[in-house]
């Protein structure tokens, strides 16, 4: 197969995932076959509310480098899927569906017949049940990765959070030297393969201005340190900058990526500029894993009218990549 394959995990059933899907296979078209896993019966209510028709196919996942796929019609590989009919909330009842998925996707990584994933939105209080602290940290350790990042890219910046999905009290206490080198070596080595160059990198301060009244200032002892010592040994780096005025135009034009050390810190102005033009990337991982940058939104669930821009923009950077 001269295009390796696009896998799409559906994700959360009830979201706006197959929606998108459809506009973004309406959108253009791409040069990897693109194979969805999710349920038949759930793809047909939604074509049908969305009034969207293709001829879908169905797949094992077995023999994936046996077929001759395009995108002429939905490669499908069913996964069954339970009350679904009458069910318009986000449930635990979703959980075994996206998990059998996710095994799924993983098994024809492991195969070798692609290294290319795309996941749908999910819902991380339903799923995750507190055991992880996001899809990120999921897969990292369902591949056994102990290094990796969450970087919302867009072409023109992406930003990176020291920490994810984690309480605002618990920040200052997992900011540490290592973890921010680890983060920032990923970030250096995705940008050296992706375009064949070092990154300009930014890093914000944790605190307000980069001051404290406390006796310990994160600032001084942990972030200032390190961002000397990265650059002492060739990362093109600068810091910390105060999180109020770096995304102002003439600060953030300077930088590829920001660097923040908390995720709302970063993500908040990121998607304030881009909206739905940016994509999520998880660093680190022995494949490559994307997903929108957005979540279920199940109150859109059947109006047909979300922004398919996001998946669109995951789907062409792993047809080009």
């Amino acid at each position: 197969m001269k295009n390796k394959p696009i896998i799409l995990v559906n994700g959360e059933p009830n979201s706006v995932f197959l929606e998108i899907f459809f506009k973004c296979l309406k959108y253009k078209k791409y040069k990897s076959p693109l194979i969805l896993i999710s349920s038949l019966e759930l793809l047909k209510i939604h074509m049908k509310k969305c009034k969207f028709k293709k001829k879908i196919l169905i797949v094992n996942y077995k023999d994936i480098d046996k077929l001759k796929l395009n995108n002429k019609c939905i490669n499908l590989i069913d996964v069954q899927l339970k009350s679904i009919k009458n069910s318009k909330n986000i449930t635990n009842k979703s959980n075994s569906f996206i998990k059998n998925s996710f095994e799924i996707a993983q098994k024809i990584i492991k195969l070798g017949f692609t290294q290319k994933l795309i996941n749908g939105p999910i819902s991380k209080t339903s799923f995750l049940n507190k055991k992880y602290l996001g899809i990120t940290e999921f897969l990292a350790k369902r591949s056994n990765t102990k290094k990796f990042a969450m970087l919302i890219y867009n072409k023109n910046l992406a930003v990176c959070p020291i920490t994810t999905h984690l309480p605002i009290k618990n920040v200052s206490k997992s900011i540490t030297k290592n973890i921010i080198s680890e983060k920032i070596s990923l970030i250096n080595e995705f940008y050296k393969k992706l375009k064949k160059t070092k990154p300009k990198i930014a890093v914000l301060g944790l605190n307000p201005h980069c001051e404290s009244v406390d006796k310990f200032n994160e600032d001084e002892k942990i972030i200032t340190p390190i961002i000397k010592h990265l650059k002492k040994i060739g990362y093109n780096i600068k810091g910390p900058y105060p999180a109020d005025t770096i995304f102002l135009k003439n600060n953030r034009k300077k930088f590829d990526v920001i660097v923040g050390m908390y995720h709302d810190q970063v993500l908040t102005p990121i998607k304030t500029l881009f909206e739905y033009d940016a994509i999520n990337i998880t660093l680190g991982l022995p494949f490559k894993r994307i997903s929108p940058d957005h979540g279920p939104n199940e109150k859109m669930l059947g109006k047909n009218s979300s922004n398919p821009l996001s998946l669109i923009r995951a789907i062409e950077f792993l047809d080009k990549n």
